[in-house]
């Protein structure tokens, strides 16, 4: 099929450029549209750009124009790297214009209407846009991608629960500074350290997994019944958000059960024949001293869940760590996955 042209808002920054990376030489979409900030509209993007990525501004897409971040763009689907508090204000703005909007911020991701949207974990959620659509009188949408740390420990959760039922987890997180964004956690506060507050991320832990766990019916999520207490920190890695999760189950498991249930989980119809979605989603490893952010944070490009560990909890049922890439399945490439599954599924047009 001919490729579709999409636009990145707020290109210029960490995760911006991740997209624009990402997205240079995909499949489906060609990325004709970058915006930015005040400082770097009208420039080429490879000058405007602070670049902060290995290698260099993709050739293609350092001599686009950067643009204000309006909808106004001559594309149909953007991706959107915007801040929190610029995400709340533009998004609406355009999703009003027509635009499907495939965004990375946490501004709509609780919000009712949106599809808070993993592929390999919910991809009927998407029954939500039209129901979205109508309630709000616009011809476009938004979709969310959840918290990075949200990811990391999704997918176990998903085929325990199906697998066995699921009714509690205690989540602690050790989370990398890239998930701070560029330039990060000050040096001196990092460097032989671990900082037990990540503003705002324990609250995201605690009630993501509900809607991502949750069940469509008749135009809303009804969210999953499963008590959270979460725990996240800051740790002195670069990438990688690495989990350590207890779950209380809906009857007892065995060891070997539920690691046979990790090891045969396949993902749902059509996910596996999407460009980005990597051959092997979920990877069990059974060492005992896996997973490690240096070792499997970059398993399939960055894409898969590595799960190791699983053993007896004393105090719920079972227990499991967990890593993904924050910066790629985590953010910018799960978010791509995400525009994926919409054009498999109709939302988006070709």
């Amino acid at each position: 099929m001919a490729k579709i042209p999409v636009g990145v808002l707020a290109a210029t920054g960490a995760v911006g450029q991740r997209f624009v990376q990402l997205l240079a030489n995909h499949p489906w979409f060609e990325v004709v549209a970058v915006t930015g900030s005040d400082r770097t509209v009208g420039q080429p993007y490879g000058e405007g750009v602070n670049w902060v990525i290995a290698g260099d501004a993709p050739a293609g897409i350092a001599n686009l124009i950067v643009q204000p971040t309006e909808p106004n763009l001559d594309v149909p689907v953007v991706f959107s790297a915007l801040p929190s508090k610029e995400a709340w204000e533009m998004e609406p703005h355009f999703a009003q214009a027509g635009y499907a909007v495939v965004t990375n911020a946490s501004a709509y991701r609780m919000t009712a209407d949106v599809p808070l949207l993993i592929p390999e974990v919910n991809p009927a959620h998407t029954a939500l846009i039209p129901y979205q659509q109508a309630r709000r009188g616009w011809p476009g949408y938004i979709v969310a991608s959840p918290n990075c740390s949200t990811t990391s420990i999704i997918l176990p959760m998903k085929v325990f629960q199906d697998a066995f039922g699921l009714e509690a987890a205690v989540i602690t997180t050790l989370q990398a500074i890239s998930g701070a964004g560029y330039p990060g956690v000050p040096s001196m506060a990092i460097i032989d350290n671990v900082i037990p507050h990540i503003g705002g991320e324990d609250e995201k832990l605690e009630v993501e997994p509900k809607k991502l766990l949750g069940q469509f019916v008749a135009g809303d999520i009804v969210m999953a019944d499963i008590r959270l207490s979460a725990q996240a920190n800051r740790v002195p890695v670069m990438d990688g958000h690495l989990a350590s999760v207890s779950v209380k189950l809906g009857r007892p498991v065995a060891v070997p059960e539920a690691i046979a249930a990790l090891q045969a989980w396949q993902p749902p119809a059509g996910v596996r024949d999407l460009p980005s979605s990597p051959a092997n989603a979920l990877i069990y490893r059974p060492e005992e001293d896996r997973p490690q952010p240096r070792l499997d944070r970059d398993s399939e490009n960055g894409l898969a869940w590595t799960v190791g560990k699983v053993r007896t909890c004393g105090v719920l049922d079972l227990r499991y760590m967990a890593i993904t890439h924050n910066t790629l399945r985590g953010a910018a490439s799960g978010s791509i996955l995400n525009a994926e599954l919409l054009v498999q599924q109709g939302f988006i047009k070709a």
